[in-house]
């Protein structure tokens, strides 16, 4: 089986020379260890962070080694307690075709009532898994959001932000979302967002502003940051008293080292604007169940869809993590090994 590796470390926007698609070795199974065909990768954001030498959250790719991400596979062959042939299971042996697993890629079982029931397994690679969860966990647990907020969502056609508009509308609450292009902006009225602006179109701000004046509201009580610079300062500038930032990312800034200019930070003490920045695995364990049992009603009963943006072949990996800067996906960007 073959497998994606990091090759030279990008200087900003990475290229297809940064990888190599090279054979993995066909080794025998340990204890604790299983094989797998993948079916599913994810590619994300956050991985461009891990292609640079510097610390952070998540280990840095190391040049020359296979790299990881989520991913979906079939089991084939288990010495693992719990596994079987023919379980499909969530793992971080992403970036290749399969082949041997141990507990250091956290693989995990799907559930097979959900499976059962219809649920598609790629599910558990958006809604059902990182990005469902991270949309939940930010807007719900880090922003507190509630019932009569208003809410802005950055990226709002992301995987990540069109759950939350989705999560957020379930809950009552008004939603403002960006996204680029009229496409992308007509997708995310229909989830059900009350207004959609095109960061492409015009600057953010007055078109927040003019957003928030024809919905009848003061400013915003909850901004998801996927995307920062412009998008962040115009969060700040229309926030209300006591807001709540819940900054899950900054692909605006991803592969750009120059700061961030923001001309309305200055609100954030008249405002008492709270600002927390998180991450999906510190809060997970901790309302796994709660998540899986609400995000998978809010499925079954239509008040939660995704679009799929898939490419085809363990050939096609870096092109769609790299079609993720210039906003090539609408909902979540997917390869079909």
């Amino acid at each position: 089986m073959k497998a994606w590796h990091l090759t030279s470390r990008p200087q900003g926007l990475p290229t297809i020379d940064n990888f190599a698609l090279r054979d993995l070795p066909d080794t025998p199974l340990d204890k604790d260890q299983l094989r797998v065909r993948n079916l599913w990768l994810s590619v994300d954001p956050y991985m461009r962070g891990r292609m640079n030498d510097a610390k952070s959250y998540a280990a840095s790719f190391q040049l020359d080694q296979p790299m990881t991400g989520g991913a979906i596979g079939k089991v084939l062959e288990s010495r693992m307690e719990g596994f079987a042939p023919g379980d499909l299971v969530l793992h971080m042996g992403g970036w290749r075709e399969g082949g041997v697993i141990g507990l250091d890629m956290m693989p995990n079982k799907l559930p097979t009532a959900l499976l059962d029931a219809g649920l598609p397994p790629q599910t558990f690679l958006h809604n059902m898994g990182l990005t469902g969860g991270t949309a939940w966990i930010g807007l719900l647990r880090v922003a507190a959001a509630k019932p009569g907020d208003t809410v802005f969502v950055s990226a709002s056609a992301g995987a990540v932000g069109s759950a939350v508009v989705q999560i957020a509308k379930a809950r009552e609450m008004t939603v403002i979302g960006s996204a680029g292009g009229a496409e992308k902006c007509a997708w995310v009225t229909e989830l059900g967002a009350d207004a959609a602006i095109d960061y492409k179109a015009a600057p953010v701000l007055p078109q927040l502003a003019a957003a928030l004046e024809r919905l009848g509201k003061p400013g915003i009580d909850v901004y998801f940051d996927n995307v920062g610079g412009e998008h962040l300062d115009a969060a700040f500038a229309t926030a209300n008293d006591f807001a709540r930032f819940a900054i899950c990312g900054m692909i605006d800034v991803y592969n750009d080292a120059k700061p961030q200019e923001m001309k309305y930070l200055i609100r954030t003490i008249p405002a008492r604007i709270r600002m927390e920045g998180f991450i999906y695995t510190d809060q997970f364990i901790d309302c796994m169940e709660e998540f899986y049992a609400d995000m998978s009603g809010l499925i079954a009963s239509g008040a939660v869809t995704i679009r799929e943006t898939v490419h085809e072949g363990i050939e096609a990996a870096p092109e769609a993590f790299l079609g993720l800067f210039s906003g090539e996906n609408i909902g979540k960007m997917l390869v079909r090994v």
